[in-house]
Order: structure tokens, then C-alpha cells, then sequence
């Protein structure tokens, strides 16, 4: 099935939205992108998480983050559609969606995005998008792209801490661990480290200790090899 990879620049395509007819590129401009697909419009998981999104959106606008939204439904379908996700959030009588959703109603877009969910079909047997989301960087290159079932809804929870942990590393030679978070006071105020020798400065009895390991003679051993990287030894 079509579809792009990680660094590849992302499709600069033409589509009608809820906000009219858009070109890719130009929507996003100079900020981060998030594209989100869901199978169908009026479906009970799909109502949770747009709601959320939805709810959630003035933290994507402080990562100077644009988020749009897909399905194979009509323009006509999303909007009345639109008005039920706001009435989830008890948002009052006609409060806008935040983001606008894409009207795939041909499937050209999904098809040439790879979002197709094979498994799920509508009544004329044709496949629904899955969830898929894609993030976009400033320089319109495909930065992370996860695909879930359309049976699982998606964290987006998770998928701001992804987007911190892009942002970071966008701009710092590191990498985030295992479960890592951005600081809630200052998303900028942490220890950032440069090199493993940094790391080693900061955590030297991981450094003593790695050092004792390999005198017991594990110097063959990868995982600490590379714990010794981490190190700076």
C-alpha cells in the first residue's frame, strides 16, 4: 500500500475541509503539523477522541503545533458531525471545532497515504481509514507516523509527549528516554546532555559503576558496552 517514510517530505496535496479547500503546505506555514485520520463521522470512539483533541488543542497551539483532521466523510457530514464532538465537551451551542477535517470522501488521499484499514469495511464493502496520525516539522518533512487499528483509539496524551520529545531533539543532539516528559513548570528547563561525557559528569556512580562491570569481565557484553556509552567512558 502507498504511503511515505520518516524524513520524506510530505505531500503538498490539495483538499476540501471544513474550512474550505486548503493546500498542505500552505496551512501548515512555518509551525509543526499533526495529522489525524478515524474511520467514520457519528461513531462512538471517534466522538471520544476528536472530543479530546478538541479539548486538548490550546496545548498542540503553545508546541506551535496545527492540527487537521481526516475521514472518507463529506464536508457536510464533518460539520454536523462537529457540532456533537462539542456537545461531548459540553461546549456551549456553536462553539467551532478547533481544527479543521479533511473531506477524503474519494479516498485519493488515504490510498496515497497508506491509511486504509484492509479489516474495516463500510456497508459497500469499501475500507475505512484507520488511525493514523503523521507529524509534520517546520521544514514539511514527516518527523513520526504511528498507525493504530481502527478497534483502538489513540492517547494524545502521548502524542504531545512525542511531539516534546521531537521538538527537543529537533534542536538538541539528544535523545529522551524511556518515558520521558517535558518539565510541567517550563517545558525548556532541564539538564540537556551534549555528549556522553556530559551524561558521565552528571551521573558518575553509573560511570563507577560501569567500570567495576567491566573489570568482572563483561567487556564482550552490548548492553553494557553501550551503557558505558551513555557513561562517557
Amino acid at each position: 500500500m502507498p504511503g511515505i517514510l520518516l524524513g520524506d517530505v510530505f505531500p503538498n496535496f490539495e483538499a476540501e475541509t471544513t474550512i474550505g479547500k486548503i493546500k498542505f503546505h500552505d496551512f501548515l506555514g512555518n509551525s509543526w503539523g499533526i495529522l489525524f485520520s478515524h474511520p467514520r463521522d457519528f461513531t462512538p470512539v471517534c466522538t471520544t477522541e476528536l472530543a479530546c483533541a478538541a479539548k486538548i488543542s490550546d496545548e498542540f497551539k503553545k508546541r506551535h503545533v496545527k492540527m487537521i483532521a481526516l475521514s472518507i466523510d463529506s464536508v457536510a457530514d464533518h460539520l454536523a458531525w462537529s457540532k456533537d464532538v462539542m456537545a461531548f465537551n459540553s461546549e456551549s451551542a456553536g462553539s467551532p471545532l478547533p481544527f479543521p477535517i479533511i473531506a477524503d470522501d474519494k479516498r485519493e488521499l488515504s490510498v496515497q497515504l497508506g491509511m486504509l484499514d484492509p479489516d474495516e469495511l463500510d456497508k459497500d464493502g469499501m475500507p475505512l481509514t484507520a488511525r493514523c496520525v503523521f507529524v509534520i516539522g517546520p521544514d514539511k518533512k514527516m518527523k513520526l507516523s504511528i498507525l493504530y487499528p481502527a478497534t483502538t483509539g489513540r492517547n494524545f496524551d502521548e502524542l504531545l509527549r512525542v511531539i516534546d520529545s521531537l521538538q527537543l531533539t529537533a534542536l538538541k543532539k539528544v535523545a529522551t528516554p524511556v518515558d520521558w516528559k517535558a518539565k510541567i513548570r517550563d517545558r525548556t528547563d532541564m539538564k540537556q546532555f551534549s555528549s556522553p561525557k556530559d551524561c558521565g559528569m552528571f551521573f558518575p556512580k553509573s560511570r563507577d559503576r560501569f567500570e567495576n562491570l567491566m573489570e568482572d569481565g563483561n567487556k564482550d557484553n552490548f548492553l553494557l558496552r553501550l551503557f558505558g556509552f551513555f557513561c562517557g567512558v
